[in-house]
């Protein structure tokens, strides 16, 4: 039975990390909203399931995954739950523990990513808080690029078991979610990250290999791939990159 993943069919966002782990395992899966022609529907698809209030396990907002009878929510559980279905993370509990702590680490630094360009609500246009998105950004890239990239950089160097992944001797989950914030990164700062990525090659070596993988490599060429663009999480504006 195919796995059914709910997510936004406009955006990378959240669900991206998701749609990676299930597109280089080769996964039988339905991306729900996507299949639907009419934005409007295809939103509403997503809603109703959200305000169905018979549902036990409701999720609060996508990404949500369907697997038979069960309902999984948030992109770090849904990976989690995933990855050892599709060959995704180590069978060592230490090993699956770390993939998912580093999975919530990437959560945290989406979430600061977002808030360069909407610092005070999301309820408010861009064009509405752009000061306060300017002094964001700049101790964005100034400070927090650089501290989650050195953590993620420390973490290759110190595994004593090989300093191409992550977590353990192959790659998991967790390496397809750093090719993605590094990827998002490009195009949110490309000076900016232009700048700072030198400083931490075993990040970029990692980023390297996960576009070389035959079914990641398809999957960025073809059109199930969505480009980014102005409503997702990494989101381009001139004036917010610094290099």
């Amino acid at each position: 039975m195919a796995y059914k993943l709910y997510y936004w069919p406009h955006i990378q966002g959240r669900g991206e990390v998701v749609r990676l782990a299930l597109e280089y395992s080769n996964s039988e899966y339905e991306d729900v909203a996507r299949n639907v022609s009419d934005p409007g529907s295809a939103r509403t698809l997503i809603t109703e399931f959200l305000n169905n209030n018979n549902n036990v396990n409701l999720p609060f907002a996508p990404p949500f995954l369907i697997d038979g009878d069960s309902v999984i929510a948030q992109a770090a559980l849904i990976l989690h739950y995933l990855a050892p279905k599709i060959d995704l993370v180590s069978e060592r509990e230490d090993e699956r523990l770390f993939a998912h702590q580093i999975q919530l680490t990437v959560t945290d630094l989406l979430m600061e990513v977002h808030d360069t360009h909407h610092p005070i609500s999301n309820s408010l246009y861009y064009e509405d808080q752009i000061e306060e998105a300017k002094k964001r950004t700049t101790n964005f890239i100034e400070n927090r690029i650089p501290k989650y990239l050195k953590y993620f950089e420390t973490i290759l160097i110190n595994n004593h078991k090989t300093n191409d992944w992550l977590v353990g001797n192959k790659l998991s989950y967790a390496d397809l979610s750093l090719f993605q914030i590094i990827e998002g990164l490009r195009y949110a700062f490309p000076q900016a990250t232009s700048k700072v990525e030198r400083d931490f090659p075993h990040v970029i070596n990692v980023r390297n290999k996960v576009e070389t993988i035959p079914n990641i490599n398809a999957y960025l060429k073809s059109s199930r791939r969505i480009p980014f663009n102005t409503m997702g999480v990494f989101r381009y504006y001139p004036e917010l990159d610094m290099s």
